[in-house]
Formats: C-alpha cells, sequence, structure tokens
C-alpha cells in the first residue's frame, strides 16, 4: 500500500490548495483534511501544540483572531489557547503537514524541503 500524506488545513484556503498542488507536483499522493468540515480526534490539537509550540499553532492574524471577545484574547495559556482552537479549527495557522510524530505548520518556499522530506519518507 502507498503511503498517502494528509495536510491539514481549510479547503478554501489558497496557501492549503497551493501546498497541495505542489505536492502532487512533486509526486505525492496526497489528501487535505478539512479541520472545519472533517472535525479533528481528541487530543490532536494539542499534540500539535506541543509539538510545535502552541504560539506557532495559533494564527494571531486572521479574521477568526479578530473576531474573538477580548476576554479570549486575554492571558492566554497553552490550555486555553488549545481549547480556542479546537473550538474555531480556523484559529490554526496552516497547512499542517503530520507524518508520525513530525509535525510542521505552514507553507513558506523555505518549508519546501521539510515537508518534501516528512511527504516522501514518511518521517
Amino acid at each position: 500500500m502507498k503511503f498517502m500524506f494528509e495536510v491539514y488545513g481549510l479547503k478554501n484556503c489558497d496557501t492549503c490548495r497551493k501546498a497541495v498542488k505542489w505536492l502532487k507536483e512533486e509526486g505525492v499522493e496526497v489528501a487535505l483534511h478539512d479541520v472545519r468540515k472533517d472535525g479533528l480526534k481528541a487530543g490532536q490539537v494539542a499534540f500539535w501544540a506541543q509539538a510545535v509550540g502552541w504560539e506557532l499553532l495559533l494564527n494571531r492574524r486572521g479574521t477568526t483572531w479578530r473576531g474573538l471577545d477580548e476576554a479570549d484574547k486575554a492571558d492566554l495559556t497553552e490550555a486555553k489557547a488549545v481549547a480556542l482552537m479546537e473550538a474555531s479549527p480556523a484559529l490554526m495557522k496552516r497547512p499542517i503537514f503530520v507524518s508520525g510524530d513530525a509535525v510542521h505548520v505552514g507553507f513558506k518556499p523555505a518549508d519546501h524541503a521539510t515537508v518534501r522530506q516528512m511527504a516522501t519518507t514518511g518521517d
């Protein structure tokens, strides 16, 4: 059975679409897991937050963040940030690449080598 690389994000996110397109052009079998539509497993956000740091995972630049109450934005801890991201997955930076225990967030040109390695080795 061939390895299917899963990318987590939103189907209407331009960066997620670019990442999936690029991976397919690289010959990688890839599927986009829409975190809003498809949901997430219990503990998944907490695992990602531990792997990359909740500060990196939390997208404070998006419209979802700007729409939060000030009380939700105040006094952030890892637990509070994870709870917010679980309740509203659009609060996570994307795309999120997961392979085994390896997690990578974002898709800038500097990230391509890391993503390529994760996608082709399963690590």
